[in-house]
C-alpha cells in the first residue's frame, strides 16, 4: 500500500515504481462499495481495509488516478486483468446450456477448437469432395444419368451455399458460432443419410452374364428384355436433395468456422491455424478417393453374389457405404461443437492487440465499420455488402478465387473420370490414383501456404503477390493437357474389323469408321450398322448388352457376340476373367492358327506410356493451386475490417460458387460429353457414356484450363495494385514486442503471505 504523501528521492524512482505492472487478488476490479473514495490516492488519509488483507504485489504499472500520476494502464496489466476475468465468466465455459462439467473445460482452448472443426472440415470434405466425385461414373451407370446430370448433382451443393451465405455470414458473424457451425454439421449428416437412400428404395441391381455375355449362338426375342424398369434417372432430385442439405450444413464451416478461429488466436498464428483447418479439408476429400475406390470393389448388392469383376463396364461398386459411414461420423462430432462459447477465454486480448490491415478508401467510408453497434441490425446490411463493393482488392480476389473454383470444382468431379478414360482404368483405379495425388499435393500445399505467410510475416500485398506466382507456375503446368492417350481401339466404332473376309459390305462400312472420331454416335441404327459385319451378321446381335471383350489381335469389341464368339473356352486363374473361343471376327495376321478365334472378357489393357509424366504435372497443378488457398483466404482477411470479415467470406463465398462452384462441374460435364463417342441406349433412351474421344477430351481441359488460369494471374495482379495500405505500423512488429514485454522474467508473480507487501526498494514512504 502506497501512501499519497509519500515523497521520493529522484523522478527516476517514481518512473521505475510506475514501470512494474501491478498484480493484485481479485479485489482489485471489484472494489468495495462502502468506500467509493478508495480510488482516490491523493487522500491524506491512509486507506483501510475491511476484512482479512489480501497479497499485494507492485510488479508492473500501476494506476494512480489524479493529475499528477495519470490514470494509465499497460497492456501487460490489462491483458492480466482480462484473463483473470475470462477465467471465471460463465459464458465463457464450455458445456450445453447448464451443463457446464468442470472435467471438459481442458477441451475449452483454441487447439481442441481446432481440432474438431478439422474434424468436421475433414468429414465435409471426404463427404462431398471424395465420396460424390469418386461414384460419379457408378450413379451414372447405376441410375442411367448422363454427364450433365452428374455435374448438376455436384453443382446443388455450391446453389444451396449461395442460397444461405448471406445469411448465416451475416447473422452468424454477430451471433454464436459454435452453435451455427454444430448445427451446419448436423444438417451435413443428414444430407449424406439421404444421399444414400436411393440404394434402399431401389430394386436390387442384378445382372445376369448368361445371358448378357451374348454368345453368337444365342436367341434373343427381345433386344430390352433384359432390361430394370425405367425411370431410375428420376432419383437424380435426390441425389440434389442430398447434395442440397450437404450445401446448407456446410456453409458456417468455411466462413464462421475461419473466423471463429482468427479471432480466439494471435493475429500472426491465424494463417498457421487456418491452413491447419483447410488442410483437413483437403485431406478429406483424399481419404474419400482412396476409401470411395476401395468400396468400389465390393459388390453394390452385399448380401447378394456375382459372377462379375471390378473391371467389367456393368459392374456397380458399394458407393452408398461412404455416406453411410461419414454421415454417423458427422453426427458424433456435432455435439462436441456445439458445447463452445461464443468467446474462447482470452480472446478479447487478442482482439485488443490485433492491428488492421483494411484497404483504405479514399472517401473514408471504411471507418464506419468500425463503429462496435454496426452490422448489429438487418438496416446495416445493405451499407456492409456497399462497403464491400468499394474494396477493389476484395473483389478481385473473389474473382481470382471464383477462376480457381472453377477449375477445382471441375477437376474434382470429373478428374478421376478423365484418368479412367485417357488410361483406361477401373473406377476404383482412377480413384486411388486421384487420392494418392490430391493427399501430398493439395493437402501439402494447403499446410505450406499458411506456414509461408506466418514464417515470412508477409503483409497484404506480399501474400497477394504469392497468389499471383502461384497462379501463374500452376499456368504453365497446365499444357501437359496437350499429351494425351490414343483412342481405345473398338472395332467398328475407332477402328476397323481385321476378319480375314470381308465382303464389299464390310469395305464400304470400314471408309465410314475413322469419320467417328470427330463426334459422337448418337443414332442407334448407325451404331448398329458399323458394328455388324460379314462375321458376325448371323448372330443377331443387340447392340444395346455391352461387354466388352479384348481379342487376341489386342482390339477391343462390343461383346462376345460382335466378336462372333460361340462359346466358353476357360476361365484365367490369375485375373478370373472368362476366355471366349470360336470369335470368327477376332484374326492376328502373321500368326499361328492357334491364336485365332480367342478373345477375353474387359477392356483391354492401355499401352499409353504417358500416364507417369501426366500424373506428375497433374501433381504440380494441384500443388500450386492449393498452394496459394490459405495466402488469398488471409489476404482475403486482412483487407476488409474486423467487423466485417465473417460477412466479407460469406460474400466471397456467394462469389465464388455462383461464378465458379456451380458452372465448374455443369460446364466440365457438358465437355466431357461433348467428347463422348459411344452412348448407352435403354431401349430408346440414352443412357451414359461408354467411350471417349480422348484428344477432344484432353483439348476442352487444356483449353478450360488455360482460360481461367490466365483469369486468376490477372486477377491476383490488379488486386495487388489496387490495395492501398493503412498507416499503421506493421502488426507483426508490434505484437512481436508486446509478446516478447509480457513474457519478461521480471514480471513474474509471486505469491506471498497474507498481508505480504511488495514495493520499489529505492522508494521512500
Amino acid at each position: 500500500m502506497v501512501n499519497a504523501d509519500a515523497s521520493f528521492s529522484s523522478r527516476q524512482e517514481l518512473l521505475d515504481l510506475r514501470s512494474l505492472p501491478l498484480s493484485r487478488g481479485p479485489s482489485l476490479d471489484t472494489p468495495s462499495p462502502g468506500d467509493s473514495h478508495r480510488d482516490n490516492v491523493t487522500d491524506s488519509e491512509p486507506r483501510r481495509i475491511d476484512g482479512p488483507v489480501q497479497p499485494c504485489i507492485l510488479t508492473g504499472v500501476s494506476s494512480f488516478p489524479g493529475p499528477i500520476y495519470e490514470a494509465q494502464t499497460s497492456l501487460c496489466a490489462q491483458s492480466q486483468i482480462r484473463l483473470n476475468q475470462s477465467a471465471i465468466d460463465s459464458d465463457q465455459l464450455c458445456g450445453w446450456g447448464a451443463l457446464t462439467p468442470k472435467a471438459i473445460q481442458v477441451f475449452n482452448t483454441p487447439r481442441w477448437v481446432l481440432f474438431f472443426l478439422c474434424v468436421a472440415s475433414f468429414l465435409q470434405g471426404m463427404i462431398i469432395n471424395g465420396f460424390i466425385n469418386t461414384v460419379v461414373t457408378t450413379i451414372e451407370r447405376r441410375f442411367d444419368l448422363q454427364s450433365y446430370q452428374a455435374g448438376l448433382i455436384a453443382s446443388t451443393y455450391d446453389i444451396a451455399a449461395c442460397i444461405c451465405l448471406a445469411f448465416v455470414s451475416y447473422f452468424g458473424g454477430t451471433g454464436h458460432k459454435p452453435r451455427w457451425l454444430g448445427w451446419g454439421v448436423l444438417l451435413m449428416a443428414l444430407g449424406s443419410l439421404v444421399f444414400a437412400l436411393p440404394h434402399f428404395t431401389t430394386p436390387p441391381y442384378q445382372v445376369s452374364l448368361s445371358n448378357q455375355s451374348g454368345m453368337c449362338s444365342a436367341n434373343r426375342t427381345s433386344s430390352c428384355q433384359y432390361q430394370e424398369g425405367g425411370g431410375l434417372s428420376s432419383y437424380r432430385f435426390v441425389f440434389m436433395l442430398g447434395q442440397f442439405l450437404h450445401g446448407v450444413g456446410a456453409t458456417p464451416l468455411y466462413t464462421l468456422g475461419v473466423t471463429y478461429l482468427d479471432e480466439n488466436v494471435k493475429s500472426n498464428y491465424g494463417p498457421v491455424y487456418t491452413g491447419i483447418f483447410y488442410t483437413a479439408a483437403i485431406v478429406g476429400p483424399a481419404a474419400g478417393y482412396l476409401l470411395g475406390g476401395y468400396f468400389l470393389n465390393i459388390y453394390t448388392e452385399i448380401n447378394l453374389t456375382t459372377d462379375m469383376t471390378p473391371e467389367n463396364p456393368l459392374w456397380v461398386g458399394a458407393w452408398w457405404i461412404g455416406f453411410l459411414l461419414g454421415g454417423a461420423a458427422a453426427l458424433l462430432v456435432a455435439f462436441p461443437i456445439l458445447g463452445y462459447p461464443r468467446q474462447l477465454p482470452g480472446s478479447q486480448e487478442h482482439k485488443a492487440m490485433r492491428v488492421s490491415e483494411a484497404h483504405q478508401l479514399k472517401d473514408g467510408s471504411h471507418t464506419t465499420a468500425s463503429d462496435p453497434q454496426f452490422g448489429k441490425s438487418v438496416k446495416d446490411m445493405p451499407k456492409s455488402v456497399l462497403l464491400l463493393l468499394k474494396n477493389p482488392p476484395f473483389l478481385f480476389l473473389c474473382l481470382a478465387g471464383a477462376t480457381e473454383a472453377t477449375l477445382i470444382a471441375g477437376m474434382s468431379t470429373f478428374g478421376p473420370k478423365f484418368l479412367e478414360a485417357q488410361f483406361n482404368l477401373s473406377a476404383s483405379e482412377a480413384s486411388t490414383w486421384f487420392g494418392y495425388m490430391v493427399v501430398p499435393a493439395g493437402g501439402g500445399g494447403t499446410f505450406l501456404g499458411g506456414y509461408i505467410v506466418k514464417k515470412l510475416k508477409l503483409r497484404c500485398r506480399g501474400i497477394i503477390r504469392i497468389c499471383m506466382l502461384c497462379a501463374t507456375a500452376s499456368l504453365i503446368a497446365i499444357f501437359i493437357f496437350l499429351i494425351y492417350c490414343p483412342d481405345v481401339p473398338l472395332a467398328g466404332i475407332t477402328t476397323p474389323y481385321q476378319s480375314a473376309v470381308k465382303s464389299p459390305k464390310d469395305q464400304f462400312k470400314q471408309l465410314n469408321v475413322l469419320p467417328s472420331h470427330l463426334g459422337p454416335r448418337n443414332s442407334s441404327s448407325s451404331v448398329t450398322e458399323s458394328l455388324t459385319v460379314s462375321c458376325n451378321e448371323g448372330c443377331s446381335c443387340a447392340w444395346e448388352l455391352y461387354n466388352p471383350v479384348c481379342g487376341a489381335d489386342n482390339i477391343m469389341y462390343y461383346s462376345p457376340c460382335h466378336a462372333g464368339c460361340t462359346s466358353v473356352n476357360h476361365t484365367e486363374d490369375s485375373m478370373g476373367k472368362k476366355v471366349y473361343s470360336g470369335c470368327s471376327c477376332v484374326v492376328v495376321a502373321n500368326a499361328s492358327l492357334g491364336q485365332n478365334g480367342f478373345a477375353m472378357a474387359g477392356k483391354c489393357g492401355s499401352r499409353c506410356q504417358h500416364m507417369p509424366t501426366f500424373l506428375s504435372f497433374f501433381f504440380i497443378i494441384i500443388f500450386f493451386t492449393f498452394l496459394c488457398s490459405i495466402p488469398a483466404l488471409t489476404a482475403t482477411l486482412r483487407c476488409v475490417p474486423d467487423s466485417q470479415r465473417s460477412f466479407g467470406l460469406g460474400i466471397q463465398w456467394i462469389v465464388v460458387r455462383t461464378l465458379g462452384g456451380i458452372p465448374g462441374p455443369i460446364g466440365f460435364g457438358s465437355m466431357i460429353d461433348i467428347s463422348c463417342l459411344l452412348w448407352q441406349d435403354q431401349c430408346g433412351e440414352q443412357g451414359s457414356c461408354y467411350l471417349y474421344q480422348n484428344s477432344a477430351m484432353s483439348r476442352y481441359m487444356l483449353l478450360a484450363g488455360v482460360i481461367y488460369k490466365v483469369l486468376g494471374t490477372i486477377f491476383f495482379l490488379l488486386a495487388s495494385i489496387l490495395y492501398k495500405a493503412p498507416p499503421e505500423s506493421p502488426q507483426s512488429s508490434r505484437e512481436n514486442s508486446d509478446h516478447e514485454i509480457c513474457n519478461k522474467s521480471d514480471f513474474h508473480v509471486k505469491e506471498l503471505p497474507a498481508g505480504g507487501v511488495i514495493v520499489n526498494p529505492h522508494t521512500r514512504l
